[in-house]
C-alpha cells in the first residue's frame, strides 16, 4: 500500500517511503457522539494541543478514549488528501474529546525538514491550521522544488542541516508563505537554523521506523495499534469501533 519516494533530491533525512498510494475519496460526516466529554473552560478541544514525550503535537483531549496519531510529510499528496478529508468529521469528534489527534512528522526528503521547522515554529496551537495551509497549498510549493538544480545540491556538500534548511525554505518560498501568515522573519530564521529542532525531527522519524516498522505516510496508529488504511474513509470505521 506503501510506495518508494522517487524525488531526486539529496535528504537531511532518511528517504525511506511515500505516500500511500489509495486515492479514494470520502464524504462521510461524523455524527455527534453520545460520550461527550467536557473541554477545560479556557479553549475547545480543537484549540487545545500540547507537545507529548514522543514530540509530536496532540490535538484534542489528552485522556480521549481514542488517540490516532498520523506519522506523514507535509511533502505528502496523499498526507494532503487524508488532511482535506478528515479535517471537517475529525474535528468534530476531536470538539467531543472522545478523539485525540498527534502529528508526528515524518521527513522524507528534503523538503520536508524546512516545512515542518517552519509549520513547529511557533509550537502546538499554531501547528495545526499552518500545517492545514500548507497542505492545501502544496502544489504551488513544491512545484518549486523544480529550482533545485544538481548544482545546487552540489553545493550543499560539506553544509550542516541548518544552513540547507533556509535555503530550501527560500526556493520552495515557503518562508515568504509564512510570513504571509504571521511569522516574523527573525524568528523563520531562529527556527531553520535550529540544530536542536533539526535532531528532534531525525529523533521522530527514527523512533516511528523503529516502532511502528514505517515505511511511508500517512501512517495512522489508533489505540498504539498500526492500522493498514491511508484515507478517511477507511479510518473512519476503525474510529468508530472503538467507540468516538
Amino acid at each position: 500500500m506503501k510506495s518508494i519516494t522517487a524525488l531526486p533530491l539529496l535528504t537531511l533525512a532518511l528517504v525511506l517511503g511515500a505516500c500511500s498510494k489509495d486515492d479514494s475519496t470520502n464524504n462521510a460526516t461524523a455524527a455527534a457522539p453520545a460520550n461527550a466529554v467536557a473541554a477545560p473552560a479556557s479553549a475547545p478541544w480543537t484549540e487545545t494541543a500540547v507537545k507529548t514525550e514522543a514530540g509530536g503535537f496532540l490535538l484534542g483531549n489528552p485522556d480521549a478514549k481514542v488517540k490516532l496519531i498520523e506519522y506523514g510529510a507535509l511533502s505528502c499528496s496523499h498526507c494532503a488528501d487524508f488532511a482535506e478529508k478528515s479535517n471537517e468529521p475529525m474535528k468534530a469528534l476531536i470538539a467531543k474529546g472522545t478523539l485525540s489527534y498527534e502529528f508526528r512528522p515524518f521527513l522524507l526528503n528534503v523538503l520536508d525538514m524546512p516545512a515542518f521547522l517552519l509549520a513547529r515554529c511557533n509550537g502546538p496551537v499554531p501547528f495545526f491550521p499552518i500545517a492545514e495551509q500548507i497542505f492545501a497549498a502544496q502544489p504551488q510549493w513544491m512545484a518549486h522544488a523544480q529550482q533545485i538544480t544538481p548544482a545546487e545540491q552540489q553545493s550543499w556538500a560539506g553544509m550542516k542541516p541548518e544552513q540547507i534548511s533556509p535555503r530550501v525554505a527560500a526556493i520552495l518560498q515557503l518562508d515568504t508563505f509564512v510570513a504571509q501568515r504571521g511569522l516574523a522573519a527573525d524568528k523563520a530564521k531562529a527556527c531553520l537554523t535550529d540544530a536542536a529542532a533539526i535532531k528532534e525531527l531525525e529523533t521522530i522519524r527514527d523512533a516511528g521506523i523503529k516502532e511502528f516498522n514505517i515505511t511511508g505516510t500517512p501512517t495512522l496508529i489508533v489505540n498504539g495499534k498500526s492500522e493498514n488504511v491511508g484515507t478517511w474513509k477507511d479510518l473512519e470505521p476503525i474510529l468508530r469501533a472503538q467507540g468516538v
